[in-house]
């Protein structure tokens, strides 16, 4: 295959990545988070796209649709044939019904092995703990503890930290057992929350893979109805720099998503971006988006609009 980029590496692990990463989310049909539908069928075809695609790398969870988006991207390489060797799929482990113990853990990991027919997982992130008591999945025998027993017996190949709150993440970081960081929505044209996380992390030589540049869609939103980032509700500092960004980039022909994904994959810190797609039209202009050569000027431009801290997800003052 002849792409347009190279891999990257995936921090210290060995492994490679492409600069965007297919976000599964999508693919287990979750209309109450992206507000469509997505069949079984059109998931299994957008997948076997993906593997005939630039993208080498896939990202789920266990979680997402109960399932079924594992079970899709499974099917998905069953019916392509089996996984290329350049691609990667990363999952996550997650709770069930409130349970996010040790037990839990290696149930959710058996699971994903089923559904998705890999084994060993090459990453597994321990998905959203900010969510649940942060003892209980730190102490002994815990969620973390599973985890780091999970690579030990070499059923995981690398371990990773995948969550919102930097302040719950940064306190997971300190263990020093993980080998990459996913943050979402807080590395982005207009907000910044994730930034001495990403940093923290990159000085322990972990690799940083960067989700939800889109906000949850108000960054692709041209119509300017969209008034959710980060499935809140935005303020009105963030709504206004939209509003000037959208302007900027029409004064460069482009657009607010390209330059969105764009502000990502430039990133030298960042491994990989996380984009949701779900229709195969999409793969070719997110990649086109990832790779797109705009001028110095347009950054400098966006940067001087970039809403104060105190709008940020996680607001700092």
């Amino acid at each position: 295959m002849t792409t347009r980029w190279d891999l990257r590496p995936l921090g210290r692990t060995g492994l490679e990545v492409s600069p965007v990463t297919l976000g599964g989310g999508p693919l287990g049909s979750m209309p109450e988070n992206f507000g469509y539908e997505v069949s079984e069928r059109d998931a299994i075809e957008l997948v076997r796209a993906v593997l005939d695609s630039d993208i080498r790398t896939i990202d789920t969870a266990n979680g997402y649709s109960a399932g079924r988006s594992e079970e899709r991207i499974g099917r998905g390489i069953a019916e392509y044939g089996g996984l290329p060797d350049d691609v990667l799929v990363i999952t996550k482990v997650d709770q069930k019904d409130g349970d996010y113990s040790g037990d839990r853990v290696r149930r959710s990991l058996e699971e994903s092995r089923s559904r998705l027919g890999i084994e060993p997982l090459p990453v597994v992130h321990l998905h959203d703990p900010e969510f649940h008591d942060f003892a209980a999945i730190t102490a002994p025998g815990g969620a973390v503890d599973a985890l780091v027993a999970a690579r030990e017996r070499g059923e995981v190949g690398h371990i990773g930290l995948a969550g919102g709150d930097v302040r719950e993440m940064a306190r997971y970081l300190e263990f020093g057992v993980f080998d990459v960081l996913l943050v979402h929505n807080r590395w982005t044209l207009v907000d910044r929350s994730a930034g001495a996380l990403i940093e923290a992390a990159t000085e322990r030589g972990m690799a940083v893979v960067n989700a939800a540049v889109l906000g949850g869609g108000i960054l692709a939103d041209t119509t300017g109805t969209n008034t959710q980032y980060g499935y809140r509700t935005a303020p009105p500092e963030t709504l206004a720099a939209i509003t000037g960004m959208r302007a900027v980039c029409a004064e460069y022909d482009t657009d607010l998503a390209t330059a969105a994904i764009r502000f990502s994959t430039r990133e030298p810190r960042i491994a990989t971006t996380i984009v949701g797609i779900s229709k195969p039209a999409r793969i070719e202009s997110t990649i086109a988006a990832a790779t797109a050569e705009l001028p110095e000027d347009i950054w400098a431009e966006l940067e001087e609009l970039v809403p104060a801290p105190e709008n940020w997800l996680d607001a700092t003052s």
